[in-house]
């Protein structure tokens, strides 16, 4: 059996989503640091959070233009996520693995995936966050040429996903609004919905108690 497509719950702004985001069986689960986001956490309620969430589950702390001298969030997460302004000499400097994020385009993709000190890339919609999808027949054509892992994102919903993996093949999928009953409310019920359809697509049946793993 080929490998499992990773899973990330992104914007998880409460304690039931995060349990929910895990029950369901995803690997990760993204805190948002980005002011003006619906999604944005401050540090204590993003550290209440984070005693919530079971181990084995990765945190993914998710940025804008960081900061890392005046972020105290920094070192709590197990992995940083970019989108904003930080640029190569920036992210060589941080102690925490690094997912890059971007809008899709072909440039943007070679630049991220040169750069040795990321470890994946995150290639989203034209607007990170707002749920707007791209073409990924076109990310599908650059799979040959791409050595990072790559994780889909942008505008996934439990419809959609599974074509969207059968097409891109990546590494991982992240959702946020396609999972959310309002911006920045979270529905257990789509979770779930979306865990199973990311197995489905892989070919791998629901496990006990809703959890495909």
């Amino acid at each position: 059996m080929s490998r499992p497509t990773r899973i990330k719950i992104c914007g998880v702004t409460t304690r039931e989503a995060a349990r929910a985001a895990a029950a369901a069986g995803a690997d990760a689960i993204g805190l948002v640091f980005a002011s003006g986001s619906p999604r944005g956490l401050d540090a204590d309620t993003a550290a209440a959070l984070l005693e919530s969430i079971p181990p084995l589950v990765t945190t993914v702390g998710v940025y804008r233009d960081l900061r890392p001298e005046s972020d105290p969030m920094i070192g709590r997460v197990d992995v940083l996520q970019l989108h904003g302004d930080e640029d190569e000499a920036l992210i060589a400097g941080l102690a925490r693995p690094v997912i890059r994020g971007f809008p899709f385009s072909p440039e943007a993709v070679a630049r991220w995936d040169a750069c040795p000190n990321v470890s994946a890339l995150l290639v989203d919609g034209p607007r990170g966050g707002a749920g707007e999808t791209f073409d990924h027949g076109a990310l599908a054509a650059l799979a040959e040429r791409i050595t990072r892992p790559v994780v889909l994102a942008g505008g996934l919903t439990p419809e959609n996903v599974g074509e969207a993996i059968r097409t891109v093949r990546p590494y991982a999928v992240d959702v946020s609004s396609g999972v959310e009953r309002a911006p920045g409310i979270k529905d257990p019920e789509l979770i779930a919905a979306f865990c199973v359809a990311v197995r489905q697509a892989d070919g791998c049946p629901p496990g006990p108690a809703g959890n495909p793993r």
